[in-house]
């Protein structure tokens, strides 16, 4: 009998997988290299995009095809590798302003990052190496071809060398592309080879532009808080543009410096923070002559000064634009309808717009003399508190109806309305519109807060859930198809499914055998899984108590590999070649105190040596702040975790109010009171936790994190340094008159003193439990001075503390061996402050850069 392998037990040679964990974490940027990912359905659906780099330990993406061909046969085609394009793919230099827009999404990758497709799905442009790249697809999705796009000189270098490409687009048409360089709109017209492409200026910023002064960007607000990284959109009929310029010389300026090397002097730049102004953000329409040259630049009226954020911009066929614009509190917005039919005719009202020539100057931007493009109010909401923005909303149906997300206090859900008439049911939290229909919306919706559901929503107020296990799931619509993405407890792996739903395009055709991962148990979740082994079966248990066991992590033998399903639908799963930790968490999901608090314990697995323990120290390990959660149904949420366990501890995550995903009272809670209401909620999870976990020590108690964790687990030892005894703070927000408008006055309002209420630097006095600060000093997110503020008041107040200081390293810690030591220092701070040092080894020492 051979015996079952246990991917908890430690491996026979001198490095298990939970010790080999935080390198393998740092080099496989958290085991996401190799797996595809952004991925999106295009044309008529039978194809789809996605962007994977070649194995687990490659940073470079390439560009990919997913595709059925005539006969139902799927096929997985490489459009475009960077290293067959570029010779130094692997060292490509970046723009500054690319730098930053990866920054805001969180982009840790290489290569063909992005892209842009075509309606029809057969032209698809993005940069790399400094150049505009065309891929165009085969009719039949089995080949392409991939060039440089634009004009060139005959040395063969562009035109316009110097000028950054960025955020560059392609017309709906196919037949244009549009793109910035930070201070001007170039147009691209895309010949039919490679020479007969033609390139001129398209708008560009006046004489009187500061360099403060941007074009067709997303400002910093719109990319970190709003999730918007575009700043201009294509017509339906590839006629025009709208355009985003904003001007931030309002705005503080900030210096980041590298104190590591004093010769580099400090780069300056604005950042919104709260408090202070912001950037005045306005938007430029261009109509475009059949040749696609500018005859016309048009400025979009709205009420600025009461309604200063641009949340949203969306332009669909057979529509005029819709605006979704929010006033500085973000507790009223409006629903602007742009009626572009205002700026039809020739140029000639005396501005000093001008045509551009084959080789003349843009149209200079004059915001100020330019004809007006009126805005037609269309709908608006209002709360005491703030209105959250919901990705894929505002929007029109088919048929012309306004959709848009409703905060419906009687039901306490946030629901989705047509013309004003709220149809999604009570109970179903909207996150996300995916697609609306004629008859029906494809959503992101939870009913259990750990679970981002798909969800086909009828306007009659019927629900299909389409996803057979909880989980984390996403999905891109186009034509008959679909992309749906998914991260269970199941699987170490994600995996994303191209499916092809038939001529009738009924989401009904995914069925029961159309998603989710194979496993031999089909059982309907009712609810969430109380354990990963529950969890990993798709079925629920009443109780809450520890699994005793565990089940088989899910194979990719396991993984449906493509089919026809019964319904009719074709389907594939697109091949994954990223790594995983090699151990499966062991984690039991709880309700927890007087608040029902969504917590996940993680206990040492039984190959550690602390397994079985009466008694175990407590990691407390949150995020716990508003808008982000970390107890989730997504296996990789709890790796980390696990690996802490091992080291001897038991693990605890809990998400507090403030959190998504539970109903708007819920999430508004914690207003003007974020602080204490976020760590109250931190403390009644941890009282509850022996209810759930005898051997918790409460007497040895620890709690870390980043960003919004970070300032959490500072903030702990500071108020409650009876119940949490040390802590280690990532990145903490010490300060928030540090940290930007958009985020802060949602939750804290414009009063200085609640600003003074939930900052820790007036209680540095307090401390007197072992506490160590880390922060990047190139992070532009959370300034370092955070961090120093908060140190330089503990020095003051003669209090013993540790600061750890990550030269050039940003919010992310991408750095394989800033992350991979990181993990292991604090461990070790942890130990020694909770008097674990005998659980320390030599073989625990950081490991050298040279060695990593």
């Amino acid at each position: 009998m051979v015996e079952e392998e246990n991917p908890n037990k430690r491996e026979s040679g001198p490095v298990s997988a939970i010790e080999d964990f935080p390198r393998m974490k740092a080099r496989t940027l958290r085991f996401t290299l190799g797996a595809p990912r952004s991925a999106r359905a295009i044309g008529d659906g039978s194809r789809a995009l996605f962007l994977r780099s070649d194995g687990p330990e490659d940073l470079v993406t390439s560009l990919w095809l997913s595709s059925f061909d005539a006969d139902d046969h799927h096929h997985e085609v490489l459009l475009a590798d960077p290293r067959d394009l570029l010779a130094d793919a692997d060292e490509e230099d970046v723009p500054a302003a690319e730098r930053a827009r990866r920054e805001r999404s969180r982009e840790g990758g290489e290569g063909i990052v992005s892209y842009s497709v075509d309606r029809s799905g057969s032209r698809v442009v993005f940069t790399l190496g400094g150049q505009l790249w065309l891929v165009q697809i085969a009719r039949d999705g089995l080949s392409a071809s991939t060039r440089t796009l634009g004009r060139m000189e005959a040395d063969g270098s562009r035109h316009y060398a110097g000028q950054a490409i960025l955020n560059p687009t392609i017309s709906p048409d196919g037949f244009r592309v549009a793109y910035s360089t930070g201070s001007s709109m170039f147009m691209v017209l895309i010949g039919r080879e490679a020479g007969l492409d033609r390139e001129f200026p398209l708008l560009a910023l006046g004489a009187d532009a500061g360099q403060e002064t941007s074009l067709g960007l997303a400002e910093f607000v719109a990319g970190e808080e709003m999730d918007r990284y575009q700043g201009f959109w294509w017509s339906p009929d590839s006629d025009a543009l709208l355009v985003e310029h904003a001007d931030a010389s309002d705005e503080p300026v900030w210096y980041i410096s590298d104190p590591a090397n004093p010769q580099v002097a400090p780069k300056p730049r604005r950042y919104p923070q709260a408090l202070t102004r912001n950037a005045r953000v306005g938007l430029a329409m261009v109509s475009l002559d059949r040749e696609g040259r500018p005859f016309r630049v048009g400025e979009v009226d709205w009420d600025h000064q009461a309604f200063e954020y641009l949340a949203v911009v969306r332009w669909q066929d057979g529509h005029q634009p819709l605006l979704l614009v929010q006033n500085r509190r973000q507790s009223e917005d409006r629903i602007l309808s742009v009626e572009v039919s205002a700026l039809v005719g020739s140029s000639d009202d005396g501005s000093e717009n001008r045509p551009a020539g084959e080789d003349g100057e843009a149209p200079l931007l004059d915001s100020a003399r330019a004809p007006r493009v009126p805005t037609r109010e269309l709908g608006s909401h209002m709360n005491d508190r703030w209105i959250d923005i919901v990705e894929g909303l505002p929007a029109y149906r088919p048929d012309g109806g306004l959709v848009d997300a409703l905060i419906d206090t009687r039901c306490d859900t946030t629901r989705l309305q047509v013309d004003g008439k709220a149809f999604s049911p009570a109970g179903c939290q909207i996150r996300e519109v995916i697609s609306i229909g004629s008859n029906d919306i494809l959503a992101i919706v939870s009913t259990d807060p750990r679970s981002f559901d798909l969800m086909r929503l009828g306007y009659d107020g019927s629900v299909h859930v389409l996803n057979r296990l909880p989980g984390l799931w996403t999905a891109s619509r186009a034509g008959r198809g679909i992309v749906v993405g998914c991260r269970t407890m199941a699987s170490a792996h994600g995996q994303i499914k191209h499916c092809y739903l038939g001529e009738d395009d009924c989401l009904d055709r995914l069925g029961v055998d159309g998603l989710g991962l194979i496993t031999d148990d089909r059982r309907k979740v009712a609810d969430g899984p109380a354990s990963t082994s529950e969890a990993m079966a798709g079925g629920m248990s009443a109780g809450t108590s520890r699994s005793s066991t565990q089940t088989a992590a899910v194979g990719r033998d396991q993984v449906d590999p493509g089919h026809l399903n019964s319904l009719g639908a074709w389907s594939a799963v697109l091949a994954d070649q990223s790594s995983q930790p090699g151990f499966i968490p062991d984690v039991d999901f709880v309700r927890m105190g007087a608040h029902g608090l969504f917590g996940a314990i993680v206990h040492p697995s039984s190959a550690s040596p602390y397994a079985g323990a009466e008694h175990l120290p407590v990691l407390l390990k949150p995020y716990g702040g508003p808008g982000a959660q970390q107890v989730l149904f997504n296996q990789a949420y709890y790796w980390e975790s696990q690996w802490w366990a091992d080291q001897g501890f038991l693990v605890l995550t809990a998400d507090g109010r403030g959190t998504p995903g539970r109903g708007p009272a819920w999430d508004r809670a914690i207003f003007e009171d974020m602080a204490q209401v976020t760590l109250d909620d931190q403390l009644e999870a941890l009282q509850a936790l022996p209810d759930f976990a005898p051997e918790a020590d409460l007497d040895h108690v620890a709690m870390i994190g980043w960003s919004y964790g970070g300032f959490l687990s500072a903030l702990s030892v500071l108020r409650a340094p009876d119940r949490v005894h040390a802590a280690c703070a990532g990145a903490p927000p010490t300060d928030w008159t540090l940290y930007d408008t958009h985020y802060t006055e949602r939750y804290l309002g414009m009063d200085p003193e609640v600003y003074r209420r939930n900052s820790i630097i007036d209680e540095a006095p307090l401390l007197r439990r072992p506490l160590m600060l880390i922060h990047g000093f190139a992070d532009d997110n959370v300034s370092v001075a955070n961090t120093l503020r908060l140190s330089g008041a503990l020095m003051a107040a003669g209090r013993e503390h540790t600061v750890l200081p990550l030269a050039g390293i940003t919010h992310m810690t991408n750095d394989e061996t800033v992350a991979r030591n990181l993990l292991i220092l604090q461990r070790d701070f942890l130990y020694k402050a909770l008097g674990m040092e005998d659980h320390m080894e030599p073989s625990s020492a950081p490991v050298p850069p040279d060695l990593a």
